[in-house]
This record gives C-alpha cells, structure tokens and sequence, in this order.
C-alpha cells in the first residue's frame, strides 16, 4: 500500500524556520496538504476544527510542549488515534520512554532528512 499523498498533515514548532524545513521535506516526498501551528493550543484547536491524517509536532514548545500537546490528543475521544510523530534536538531515553508512555506513533531525532521522514511516516500509517 502507498503513502496517501492528499492527507492533510498538521506540523506544530514554534521555531518557524523549522516548519520551513518539514514543509520541505513533506513536499520532497510528495505531502503538499500541509498546515502550520506555531504551539500547542493552536494545533489543538485546529486538531479539534478540521480533518489531518497526522501530526508531525516538536517537542519544545511554550507555553504547551509537544508532550502535553500529544497527552490532549490522546485524551481527546475523537483525536486519540491520531497518528502523531515527536521531533525532538534530544535523544535521551527518558524523552523516548515519556512520549512512548503518552502514545506517541513514532519519534525522530533532529537533523533528519526527507527518506528518514517518509520512513517514518509509513510506519505510523501502516505503510512501511
């Protein structure tokens, strides 16, 4: 089965130039259906409005982490299969086993590129 390219997928930094660079790297795997959410409450909200078939989130953010941004979505009835990937600077284990605990679909380590991105993506999809 492929990637289904017409998703909508909801990207959430509060670091612009790094939505930049996903948004790239997205439509370098063909994923032009791309929203922004420059922090937590916002992607809610947008989340809670409108239909994505992912959520590619940071995990640094202020005031609301991606961490407590992934805990609202699973606790939302509606939202809490959404698929969700963590993009995070840091690679501790403690980070990996508090988003595992909190249901997160997959984890990626900062620098990534385009291939690291769609593998992960298929493997929260059911894809890869």
């Amino acid at each position: 089965m492929s990637l289904d390219k017409s998703m909508n997928v909801l990207i959430v930094d509060d670091y612009k130039t790094m939505l930049r660079i996903i948004r790239n790297l997205l439509k370098q795997i063909d994923i032009n259906n791309v929203e922004e959410a420059t922090d937590g409450a916002e992607a809610l909200a947008k989340l809670r409005a409108g239909n994505f078939g992912l959520v590619i989130s940071d995990w640094n953010m202020q005031p609301m982490t991606g961490l407590q941004l992934l805990q609202e979505v699973r606790a939302d009835a509606r939202l809490k299969s959404m698929p969700f990937i963590m993009v995070t600077a840091e690679s501790k284990a403690e980070n990996v086993v508090a988003a595992k605990q909190a249901g997160v679909s997959n984890y990626i380590v900062k620098p990534f590129n385009a291939e690291t991105l769609r593998e992960k993506i298929e493997k929260v999809l059911g894809h890869g």
